[in-house]
């Protein structure tokens, strides 16, 4: 049974901004409870078609999965497994989207708070790091300090542009926060978050919207960003480099490390740079030689990779038998085959979908999910996206459309919640 909160609940603020930390630990499991858990207590009565379509979508994806499960045999512990991994977007959706239901369009600062706290907490765990662990490369920033966080990301465009989203806030309280968050972001040198701030940027000023002018604009951009990739790469900064010399070398090899289609396996930097293009070419011999059922709806719940040899994994253990991939469209294909890539275009798809509205708040969260849709179509390639245990964006993705709701629902002009609930 569910609980009945009051609108600005406090309990609820608090579980919100508990799925959201809960992922610091760095434990699955307690993930999973925690977002269930959440999930199932604020489970709402009416849901809009928006979100039911999103979730109809991802829960289609499952189905498939356990379908396929039927013609192999796979390990209890991987099968059941693969059941909590493919239902965790859909269970940050939920939290999002009921947590914001309940609380109303004053919720908006509890999600940049959030946000906020988890930069704070970053930087004060690279700072105790640094002085006990003598944080000298930057291989050994990441590994104390974390390899990326999508939602300080989040907050940080969304602070930038406080006029667009209608964001209260005392400007010097703003500018400590955007120094935090920038600080915080810059210390995960992360490549798919500085491709995702670019992203959501240009997305709310409107790049992404296609005529004439914007054309021009992206074309203008992909030239400079060619130019500057260019100087990179005839840098030729080294592989044993450190500090800055190192973070060259990663955007140096990132637009090929997971596009090669021959990797030389005796070759351990060609084997170690190119991993995820060894992960892709494996999987599409695996799934392919099994023939045309597998290819359409894969080999299901508990399937896995055999990598052919050993591989000492970020969790600290060796492993062989792979059953998620760094890439979303490959663990789809391996799961849930072409059918489950297709439902998981189709799910960006429309989470990019814009709602007709004369509203310029609902039309900025309109260009945000938009850049959200356009973002995931790298993160699904590299790492996972929001099925990677780590991820806590599909939290926010579920609160930015419940907010867009409350939004559309508050005007009286009817074109504003056609179609919404």
């Amino acid at each position: 049974m569910t609980l009945n909160f009051t609108e600005n609940s406090f309990l609820t603020k608090m579980l919100y901004t508990l799925c959201v930390l809960v992922l610091l630990l760095n434990s699955y499991e307690t993930t999973f409870v925690v977002w269930g858990f959440t999930a199932f207590i604020t489970l709402r009565k009416k849901y809009s078609v928006t979100f039911l379509r999103l979730q109809l979508l991802l829960g289609l994806v499952i189905l498939v999965a356990l379908f396929s499960a039927q013609f192999t045999a796979h390990k209890s512990y991987v099968y059941f497994k693969d059941i909590s991994y493919l239902l965790k977007p859909m269970l940050g959706l939920a939290v999002g989207y009921n947590i914001c239901k309940i609380n109303g369009k004053r919720f908006f600062s509890t999600a940049l708070y959030a946000g906020v706290l988890l930069a704070i907490i970053h930087i004060l765990t690279i700072l105790v790091c640094f002085f006990i662990f003598k944080i000298t490369t930057m291989h050994l920033l990441r590994h104390y300090g974390g390899y990326f966080n999508d939602y300080e990301i989040y907050t940080l465009v969304l602070l930038i542009f406080p006029k667009e989203f209608q964001i209260k806030i005392n400007p010097k309280t703003r500018f400590i926060f955007i120094v935090l968050l920038s600080i915080s972001a810059f210390l995960y040198l992360a490549r798919t978050n500085m491709i995702q701030f670019v992203v959501l940027i240009m997305a709310i000023k409107g790049y992404f919207i296609l005529n004439a002018k914007n054309i021009k604009y992206l074309i203008s951009f992909s030239a400079i960003v060619l130019a500057a990739y260019a100087a990179i790469y005839y840098s030729n900064p080294s592989r044993k480099g450190e500090g800055l010399e190192a973070f060259l070398y990663k955007i140096k090899i990132a637009p090929i490390e997971s596009f090669k289609t021959k990797i030389n396996e005796e070759d351990w930097k060609d084997f170690n740079d190119n991993y995820r293009s060894f992960e892709n070419i494996i999987t599409v011999r695996q799934v392919t030689d099994r023939g045309f059922p597998t290819i359409l709806i894969g080999k299901g719940m508990g399937s896995t990779i055999d990598l052919g040899r050993e591989m000492w994994t970020n969790d600290q253990e060796f492993i062989r038998y792979v059953p998620e991939l760094h890439n979303t469209y490959m663990t789809m294909y391996l799961k849930a085959g072409l059918i489950g890539v297709f439902l998981t275009v189709l799910f960006m798809v429309f989470l990019g979908k814009m709602k007709v509205t004369s509203d310029p708040l609902v039309y900025h969260l309109n260009l945000l999910l938009l850049g959200s849709a356009i973002f995931l179509i790298v993160s699904n390639w590299v790492f996972l996206g929001l099925y990677l245990k780590l991820d806590n964006k599909s939290i926010l993705l579920g609160f930015l459309i419940a907010y867009r709701e409350l939004i559309m629902a508050s005007k009286t002009s009817p074109i504003s919640v056609k179609n919404e609930y």
